[in-house]
C-alpha cells in the first residue's frame, strides 16, 4: 500500500487500530492523515474540556457552601481546592502509560466515564449539612481524574499530527481543554443562580455531557498502532534531564495556570469579599486558555525558550503587581495582576509544550543519522512519555498554589509571603530556561542535540 492511501484499519476487540500511520508524509497527511488527526482531535478536545470542567468545579463551589450551611474554614476549603489537582498530577503518569497499553479511543471512552464518579459523588455530598468534612476530602480529590485526562488525552494526540504541526495541534488540543476551567466557573454559578434548585446541580448537570463524551470517543476516535510501546521504553524518557528540566519549567506555566484558575474566586472572595469579582473569575480561565495555542504558534516561529523566557518574565511582573495590589488593598491592581498571569502562563503553556517534542525530535534525526535503526520512532515514543511526566508534575503547581496562598492566610492573615514566594520561583524558573536553552554555545559544547532542538 502507499504512503498516500487511506491508512490500513483493523478490528481487535470491537476497537479500531489504524496500523499504517505516517503524519511525515506529506502525501499521506495531504490526502487521509488531516482528515483523520482532525475528527480525532475535535473529539479529543470535547472531552479533554469536560475534564477539565469537573477537575476544577470545586474551584467555584467552595465559595457557595457557607451559605449552604457548611461551616468550613478558609483553610479548609482551600484544601477542597488544592486536593483535586494534587490527585489529578499523581495520575497523569499512569494515564500516559494507559495510551500505548490500551489505545488512545479506548482510554477516552475509560476515562471519560470515570467522570461520573466525581460528578455524582458530588451531588450526594453537598445534598446533606451533615455531610463531615473528611467525605468531602475524598468526593474533591475524586475529582482529580479530570487532572490525569489531560495526560493521556496530549499522548494520544502527539502521536497523530507531524513534527511541523505538532505545536499547532497540540495547542488546540490543550487550549479546548483548559477552557473548561473557565466554563465551569461561569455555568455552576449560572445554573445554581437560576433556581436549579440545589447545589446538587453543580455536580450532576455535567453527567448527561460526560455520556455523551464517551459514546462519541467510541463510534469517532481511533487507536495507533505506532503509539503502542512498552512501558519499559517510555520509561527512558525519565532518564532524559531535559524531561525534569522541562517539568521544572511547566509547573511555573501550567501549574501556575490550573493553580491560580482554582484559586482565584475563592481569593477574590478572602480578600475582596464585598466586591462582586468572584462573578468574573471564568474570564482569567477564558482567557489564559484561549491564548494558549498563541503561545505554540509563537513558539513554532521564534523558539520556544525565547518565548518561555519572556513569559517568566511577564510573571515575575505580574507578582510584583499583586504584591502591590494585596498590600495597598487596591482591586483593580489584583484583577490586572491576575489578569498579567493568567495570559503569561497560558502562552507559556504553549511554549514549553512545543519544546518537548522538538527536543526529542531533533534527538532522533541525530541518533538516525549515527545509524541507530528505529531511533525516530524511539525517540516519538519517548516523546509521548515525556509529555506524561512533564504534564504530571507540572499539574502539581495547581495543587501548591492554593496551599500557599490558604497557608499565607492561615500563618499571617495577607497572601504577601505566597506571593513573593512565587515571584521567587518564576525568577528561578527565568535563569533556569535561559541557562539551559539559550546558552547555546556552552550546550552545543556538551548536548549539542538538545542545544539545537530546545532554542
Amino acid at each position: 500500500m502507499s504512503t498516500t492511501q487511506t491508512p490500513r484499519t483493523r478490528s481487535r476487540l470491537g476497537a479500531r487500530w489504524i496500523d499504517r500511520w505516517e503524519p511525515e508524509d506529506a502525501a499521506f497527511w495531504q490526502r487521509t492523515g488531516r482528515r483523520v488527526a482532525t475528527r480525532n482531535l475535535l473529539v479529543s478536545v470535547f472531552a479533554e474540556h469536560l475534564a477539565f470542567s469537573v477537575w476544577l468545579v470545586w474551584s467555584v463551589t467552595v465559595v457557595a457552601l457557607p451559605a449552604a450551611g457548611f461551616a468550613f474554614s478558609v483553610d479548609q476549603l482551600f484544601w477542597l481546592v488544592a486536593l483535586p489537582s494534587l490527585v489529578g498530577s499523581l495520575l497523569r503518569l499512569p494515564y500516559t502509560f494507559a495510551v500505548p497499553r490500551f489505545g488512545g479511543r479506548n482510554w477516552t471512552v475509560v476515562s471519560a466515564l470515570l467522570l461520573l464518579v466525581p460528578t455524582v459523588a458530588m451531588a450526594l455530598a453537598v445534598s446533606d449539612p451533615a455531610t463531615p468534612y473528611w467525605v468531602f476530602l475524598l468526593v474533591a480529590a475524586a475529582a482529580g481524574f479530570g487532572g490525569g485526562n489531560f495526560a493521556s488525552s496530549m499522548t494520544n494526540i502527539s502521536f497523530f499530527f507531524p513534527e511541523r504541526a505538532k505545536g499547532l495541534g497540540l495547542g488546540l488540543n490543550a487550549a479546548g481543554g483548559n477552557l473548561g476551567t473557565s466554563t465551569v466557573q461561569f455555568l455552576v454559578p449560572v445554573v445554581l443562580g437560576a433556581g436549579a434548585g440545589t447545589l446538587a446541580y453543580a455536580g450532576l448537570m455535567w453527567v448527561p455531557l460526560i455520556v455523551a463524551s464517551a459514546v462519541l470517543a467510541w463510534f469517532c476516535m481511533d487507536n495507533l498502532t505506532v503509539s503502542k510501546a512498552p512501558v519499559r521504553g517510555q520509561l527512558a524518557a525519565a532518564k532524559r534531564p531535559h524531561t525534569w528540566v522541562m517539568s521544572l519549567l511547566y509547573i511555573g506555566t501550567f501549574g501556575s495556570f490550573i493553580g491560580y484558575s482554582a484559586a482565584y474566586p475563592l481569593l477574590a472572595k478572602t480578600v475582596f469579599p464585598d466586591s462582586g469579582a468572584t462573578k468574573y473569575a471564568f474570564l482569567g480561565a477564558l482567557v489564559g486558555s484561549l491564548v494558549r495555542p498563541v503561545g505554540g504558534w509563537l513558539a513554532d516561529r521564534w523558539g520556544g525558550a525565547r518565548v518561555t523566557c519572556a513569559v517568566f518574565a511577564a510573571m515575575v511582573a505580574g507578582m510584583a503587581i499583586l504584591l502591590v495590589a494585596v498590600n495597598s488593598g487596591s482591586l483593580g491592581l489584583f484583577v490586572t495582576a491576575f489578569a498579567v498571569l493568567f495570559v503569561a502562563s497560558g502562552v507559556g503553556n504553549g511554549s514549553t509544550y512545543r519544546m518537548v517534542p522538538a527536543i526529542f525530535a531533533r534527538q532522533g534525526d541525530r541518533d538516525e543519522r549515527a545509524g541507530i535503526a528505529g531511533a525516530r520512532r524511539t525517540a516519538l515514543t519517548e516523546a509521548g512519555a515525556a509529555v506524561g511526566i512533564i504534564s504530571a508534575v507540572g499539574a502539581f503547581g495547581g495543587f501548591l498554589i492554593p496551599r500557599a496562598y490558604g497557608a499565607s492566610l492561615g500563618a499571617t492573615g495577607s497572601v504577601a509571603t505566597a506571593v513573593l514566594a512565587y515571584a521567587a520561583f518564576y525568577a528561578l524558573c527565568l535563569g533556569v530556561t535561559w541557562w539551559c536553552y539559550l546558552r547555546r554555545q556552552l550546550l552545543v559544547a556538551r548536548m549539542p542535540s538538545l542545544a539545537e532542538a530546545a532554542v
